[in-house]
């Protein structure tokens, strides 16, 4: 079995365009996992297999590999950084023990390094800060220091200094030993020395050194007293105190250098090796009951332990579905029989194989502390447990986001019909903020997702991994049509045609139910003008015309009948002559009572920046929006409103833009209400047309 303390599982993670990739592409080349360095910009990185990761130079799947340093083993999972997938970031976190944080040296803490690190406290992720594109114009390894304090409220304890600025960037100053990493200019990683602190950095690194030996030895009383009293701890005593403080999140050891040009990038991996935590260093996954409460039992990772297992990402590729697990305690072997605690049901591991990427080796057994991917499982999703059968137990679930943009599809004949169902299938076990419904009044398909461009690029999916042609259209909103007003009328249903006829006459009042009520039906006929057992087919001619509204034929709500009287004939009268009789009532009497068409009103939870608060609340008022109340936030302001789904739409672009792209929104169903008149007539008018087109 292997050394679970030479185990590190980190994630990289940072804003978009902060050098992830590229910071992994020279780990894995550092590391001898790769001999080709391959680049963003040329659409060539390892980790960005997706041909549109590829075009568009992003990264929009999290990408497993493992990799060995210093005799340690590196389980890696490279994130992508834009706000449309976060989720890819957060089920990542949940199952790694470490991560880097990516800055750029110009950029700073951009808006999604805020929510990655949020998530990371969330997750209780240990992590090492790593500056990059130090050799950028404007690059300031001090600045960022300053806005990682200040804006994510965290403290970067400074390991190293920038020897240069800029194009002149050219090595590190290590402050623990007191030595400087130069690096020449072939661009070769491995090309550097190991020189004396330059003359005119002394005092800095003095300056600093100090700063950094007070905070680390503040994780230790004894080191605290004699440091105090002016004899200063060893360099192994110094590091030491450094890991305990970064697995307790105390502060953050904080690196930096230039991926792209070769340099600072091993002081990172060391850093990960000396101060980021094992498996055995983080607190225990908690197990909970089927109601999601914990039960106060853990999986603590050990391979004496019943197998206790996350399923944490599902991906369909060539060879078939991979289940990307994180093994937290037991062995798992090939061929083994595990249960699913979700499902209740048991399945039969078929394969295990390590992943680099969309490469894979086949291996015969995976222990705790491993991440690895599964073949053969059918019915397991994202955030099921895998557990041995003899020893049932669940791990937390995760918890995605809700989407909040959707588009309408339509496939442009049968044949793609059917291959679109089975795609769509693939696509939502794969990425669980990405959900898919059917409109049941438009019979459209929906596709919601967290963003635009999510929402584009699992079209191109559709198009291109799964060969289905669609058309893609905006979706119609889901109006709906009430009543105003009573009306009591009367109606007479009378057919004669040889033989027996039909005969109905009903008495009644229709008018205006409670909010939410639906369709409501009594009847306070006395004596036999309408016998009971009419009663039924009286109620089910209302019911069911009530699918079509009179004005733009959207569904009826909350409409109230009473029957009040009628007529029968001895011979004519039937069930189906009284409920002809019922719909030719509404008919006649629902244009009468003051129709009127009914919105879906949203309920939004918007957050916002202080500063561009005002901005925000302007553009909701702008979109009939009521603000119901402002909260403070940590980082912000949170705004309570409610406003007409029919102008959100386009809303999460219009947001990210006024606030710089650090506003974010959710947004659920509240209730009905009556649409303002100018928007109503619109709404019958595309209703007449669409029906002209039929």
């Amino acid at each position: 079995m292997s050394d679970l303390s030479k185990y590190r599982n980190i994630g990289i993670f940072a804003h978009v365009d902060a050098g992830k990739t590229t910071t992994t592409e020279r780990i894995l080349a550092l590391t001898g996992k790769i001999h080709k360095i391959g680049e963003v910009h040329d659409g060539e990185s390892t980790t960005d297999f997706m041909d549109q990761e590829a075009e568009r130079g992003i990264t929009i799947q999290s990408a497993a590999t493992t990799c060995f340093w210093d005799d340690h083993r590196f389980n890696i999972i490279d994130t992508p950084g834009h706000v449309d997938f976060t989720v890819e970031v957060y089920r990542s976190l949940k199952v790694l023990d470490g991560g880097v944080g990516v800055f750029c040296a110009s950029g700073g803490v951009e808006p999604q390094s805020e929510t990655n690190w949020r998530y990371a406290n969330e997750s209780g992720v240990a992590r090492v800060i790593y500056i990059n594109k130090l050799d950028r114009v404007g690059g300031d390894f001090y600045k960022v220091c300053d806005q990682v304090e200040k804006i994510l409220g965290a403290v970067p304890l400074m390991m190293v200094l920038p020897i240069g600025t800029e194009s002149d960037f050219v090595g590190l100053c290590d402050l623990l030993t007191r030595k400087a990493w130069v690096w020449d200019d072939s661009g070769q990683p491995e090309n550097y020395e190991m020189q004396d602190i330059p003359a005119d950095m002394v005092d800095k690194v003095e300056e600093y050194r100090a700063k950094l030996i007070e905070t680390a030895v503040e994780q230790d009383d004894d080191l605290m007293m004699e440091y105090l009293e002016g004899n200063e701890p060893s360099i192994e005593d110094i590091k030491k105190c450094i890991r305990k403080g970064t697995i307790n999140l105390d502060f953050f050891p904080t690196y930096c250098g230039s991926s792209f040009k070769n340099k600072g990038v091993q002081n990172v991996l060391n850093a990960v090796v000396d101060y980021l935590p094992s498996p055995t260093e983080v607190k225990p996954q908690p197990e909970v009951d089927p109601e999601g409460n914990e039960t106060g039992e853990f999986a603590v990772v050990a391979t004496d332990k019943p197998l206790r297992a996350l399923a944490f990402k599902i991906m369909d590729d060539k060879f078939g579905a991979l289940t990307f697990t994180r093994i937290y305690s037991g062995v798992l072997n090939k061929g083994d029989t595990v249960l699913n605690t979700f499902t209740g049901k048991t399945e039969r591991v078929g394969r295990l194989v390590e992943m680099h990427a969309d490469q894979r080796t086949e291996l015969d057994s995976a222990q705790a502390g491993d991440i690895i991917a599964l073949v053969g499982l059918k019915n397991t999703q994202t955030g099921h447990t895998l557990c041995d059968p003899k020893h049932p137990a669940t791990l937390e679930p995760m918890v995605f986001p809700d989407p909040v943009i959707s588009i309408a599809v339509a496939p442009i004949d049968k044949v793609n019909a059917e291959k679109l169902g089975v795609a769509i299938g693939k696509m939502v076990a794969e990425d669980p903020s990405f959900y898919v419904e059917t409109d049941e009044d438009s019979g459209e398909t929906i596709l919601k997702g967290m963003g635009e461009l999510h929402l584009d690029i699992k079209v191109d999916i559709l198009k291109r991994t799964h060969g289905v042609e669609v058309n893609v259209g905006a979706p119609q909103v889901a109006y709906r049509e009430t009543i105003s007003q009573a009306v009591s009328d009367s109606y007479t249903h009378k057919k004669q045609s040889g033989g027996s006829g039909q005969y109905g006459k009903i008495d009644y009042t229709i008018e205006p139910g409670e909010p939410n009520s639906g369709f409501e039906f009594e009847s306070t006929v006395v004596g036999g003008n309408v016998p009971k057992e009419y009663w039924p087919a009286i109620k089910k001619g209302f019911e069911t015309s009530m699918v079509k509204g009179v004005l733009a034929g959207y569904p009826l709500l909350d409409v109230k009948v009473t029957l009040t009287d009628g007529g029968q004939h001895a011979v004519d009268s039937s069930a189906v002559a009284f409920e002809i009789a019922a719909k030719g009532a509404y008919r006649q009497s629902i244009p009468k009572a003051g129709p009127q068409i009914l919105e879906p009103i949203m309920k939004l939870d918007v957050f916002t920046p202080e500063e561009k608060v005002g901005d925000v609340i302007g553009d909701l008022n702008r979109r009939r929006g009521m603000i119901q109340a402002q909260e403070s936030a940590a980082s912000g302001i949170r705004i309570k409103a409610e406003a007409a789904l029919s102008e959100m739409f386009g809303y999460i672009g219009d947001l990210r833009t006024m606030t710089s792209g650090r506003g974010q929104f959710s947004m659920e169903f509240s209730h009905y209400a009556p649409c303002p008149k100018n928007i109503a007539e619109q709404v019958i008018k595309e209703a007449a047309e669409r029906e002209a087109n039929k």
